[in-house]
């Protein structure tokens, strides 16, 4: 899906921060400055949509998941759209601290959530006491809030894609640590360098978020849907050789019979 500068421009995805707030590093990034504000160079963001893209779709194509990360209340509701219509993991609500650097721990939370699940079905929940039966829920209902959205991704994560790198600082660092490829929009007050994929772009207005996330999230369907095909066609090649060997077999046969007689 190519990147129209057009449509960056209607969902209002130039306007940076205040001049007086930038970042020096995002310079390269800024076109120009407007009634005090910074605005961004689109050709550049579209480029670099175009680029993130790429390599997104090469992860998802892979087999890695990608983990989603906004908990500003502008982006919330739309990565979680987004990341779910793919079956991609996210976060939008509070950052886990060492969700990544202690990732193993973060696993057995989420494996707590699991085996309450199966404590309901199978009937041992009925046998608590009222209140460790309250008690149960609560927990069951902390751990979907923070970790539900993160329950089918059993390993680390191929890449990370943040939306606003200077509110989920902690996020960045713990990525950076492990050398896990971190992708981001990222707005004219903050510091492009944490970033391996650079997305210049407002990441405060709702509409800016979305329209990033449906070329960002088309790029990885694109890679998965590969990965389908490619599986699908693997899985059928066998058959050709063997019908090959068959009908290489039938002839044979038929001239030792020929002989015999």
């Amino acid at each position: 899906m190519a990147v129209e500068v057009k449509e960056l421009l209607e969902a209002g995805v130039h306007f940076g921060h205040l001049t007086r707030k930038w970042d020096p590093n995002m310079a390269p990034y800024v076109y120009m400055e407007r009634n005090g504000i910074h605005i961004i160079n689109l050709y550049k963001t579209a480029a670099k949509i175009d680029e993130a893209g790429a390599a997104l779709s090469k992860i998802a194509n892979s087999g890695r998941k990608i983990l989603f990360v906004a908990t500003k209340k502008q982006a919330k509701d739309i990565v979680a759209e987004k990341a779910g219509s793919i079956n991609m993991p996210y976060i939008t609500e509070r950052w886990p601290g060492g969700m990544l650097t202690n990732f193993v721990t973060i696993r057995k939370a989420v494996k707590k959530m699991a085996s309450i699940d199966r404590m309901k079905k199978d009937g041992t929940f009925n046998t608590l006491s009222k209140k460790e039966r309250l008690q149960v829920d609560r927990l069951r209902a902390k751990l979907e809030k923070n970790l539900g959205s993160i329950s089918d991704m059993t390993r680390l994560p191929g890449a990370l894609f943040v939306v606003d790198i200077k509110r989920e600082h902690i996020a960045i660092k713990e990525a950076q640590k492990l050398n896990i490829p971190i992708f981001a929009m990222v707005d004219t007050n903050s510091d492009p360098r944490q970033v391996d994929y650079v997305i210049p772009a407002n990441d405060d207005a709702s509409k800016s978020i979305d329209k990033i996330l449906t070329h960002v999230t088309a790029s990885i369907a694109g890679g998965l849907a590969e990965r389908k095909a490619e599986k699908d066609a693997a899985a059928s090649a066998p058959e050709a050789p063997k019908a090959k060997a068959k009908a290489e077999a039938a002839p044979a046969k038929t001239v030792a019979a020929e002989e015999e007689e």
